[in-house]
């Protein structure tokens, strides 16, 4: 039997990770959690500050949460890019390195691969193509910086067809497409067991996920039905809750948006409980993980086509896509996946939530797994692939 000290150590650096919550917090922990029992020691390196909560000063250097070992490290610059160099102190012992998006971490460990001199790979977590702002500059960025920087790394892990498609060029061969998975249980079944007119979104107050046209698509149905409402789940970004309420009495419907900051996931559930729709306008996502934590809890998902979102629903014909900037057809659209909730509700709840299972965190991370086993010359232990083949070509 391997003892705990000679398994593999395997450090996940990511700019933001717990008690901060989010789609990318998420991942990683969900990964951490599934480590061990597959024969992995993990540890998380981080900032030592919340990007969305900057009151409340540096967070400890070394701390664990939830059974995952954290250390934290200064940084300074831009929250999209901080700059950090005091992790190649926190390498020394790794057996791989896992760095998660395309920041600092990723050039950096690239670039400085022959100080740590530990073998890495990095998951994609959509870029940083999340909004068209700067689009020219960011292009030329990924096809030299990040072009260069791809090269020390042993695999790139594209969460999403979407992001394999965008790194295939620059990486080749060593891209592999692991979708995230998802932790099915925090919101199983969770929705209202009736049809209800309210619409929630989940997840960062960043301007990509274009909460005001959500707003004013609240306005444009309650101009139809009085009933409509609309609840803002999740945690300030580049917009604030005050921003966000601002918006709704500018439409004329505060009383009909709830703007919600760091609930818990048990907050979350029980607020779940008198929605049946999910809503979001989100211009790009590295995978649409929240879409798919809407499924497991039996919310009919009405999303804005972006790549993630088109890829997730060729998958699940249940999904309806939509330009959520032409308010007037996406209200027509919200109002018809309410008429087929009327007509088809336990029935389609019950399909969204199967389907959602095909998404659950053990076979993503055997997956994981074989790729660090891989990478480190290790034989592969996992069973044969489970749910559908998610190395299935892009449609």
């Amino acid at each position: 039997m391997t003892s705990q000290a000679q398994k593999p150590l395997i450090v996940q650096v990511v700019r933001q990770f717990l008690p901060n919550r989010g789609g990318l917090e998420d991942v990683v922990a969900n990964l951490c959690h599934s480590l061990p029992e597959r024969g992995f020691r993990v540890r998380v390196v981080t900032c030592d500050s919340l990007f969305s909560e900057p009151e409340r000063g540096r967070l400890p250097v070394e701390e664990v949460i939830d059974g995952i070992e954290i250390v934290r490290i200064p940084w300074r610059g831009s929250t999209r890019y901080p700059v950090a160099p005091a992790v190649f102190r926190h390498l020394r012992d790794a057996d791989l390195v896992h760095v998660h998006a395309i920041d600092f971490f990723f050039d950096a460990l690239s670039w400085g691969r022959l100080l740590h001199r530990r073998p890495m790979v990095a998951t994609t977590h959509g870029g940083f193509f999340h909004t068209k702002a700067f689009s020219a500059l960011k292009a030329t960025w990924f096809n030299s910086v990040t072009r260069v920087s791809a090269q020390g790394y042993a695999n790139i892990i594209g969460c999403s067809e979407a992001d394999v498609r965008t790194f295939q060029p620059i990486a080749r061969d060593r891209v592999r497409l692991i979708e995230n998975g998802v932790d099915i249980g925090k919101f199983e079944d969770a929705a209202s067991k009736v049809p209800a007119r309210r619409l929630v979104t989940i997840g960062r107050f960043s301007s990509n996920k274009r909460l005001p046209l959500l707003i004013a698509l609240t306005a444009a149905l309650k101009a139809r039905h009085p009933d409509w409402s609309l609840d803002i789940i999740g945690v300030p970004s580049d917009l604030t809750v005050d921003m966000l309420q601002a918006e709704a009495r500018k439409q004329g419907v505060e009383a009909a948006v709830t703007v919600h900051k760091g609930l818990t996931n048990p907050e979350i559930h029980h607020r779940l409980a008198e929605v049946s729709l999910f809503v979001s306008a989100s211009d790009y996502e590295g995978f649409g993980l929240v879409a798919v934590e809407a499924m497991s809890a039996g919310l009919l998902p009405v999303l804005n086509a972006n790549a993630a979102f088109v890829d997730l629903a060729g998958r699940h014909p249940a999904l309806s896509l939509c330009d959520f900037a032409d308010i007037a057809a996406t209200a027509d659209r919200v109002e018809a996946a309410y008429v087929r909730l009327e007509a088809q509700g336990p029935a389609l709840r019950a399909d969204l939530m199967s389907a959602a299972h095909a998404y659950g965190w053990s076979a993503v991370a055997d997956r994981y797994c074989d790729v660090y086993r891989s990478v480190l010359g290790l034989a592969s232990v996992s069973p044969p692939a489970m749910s559908f083949d998610t190395t299935a070509p892009a449609r």
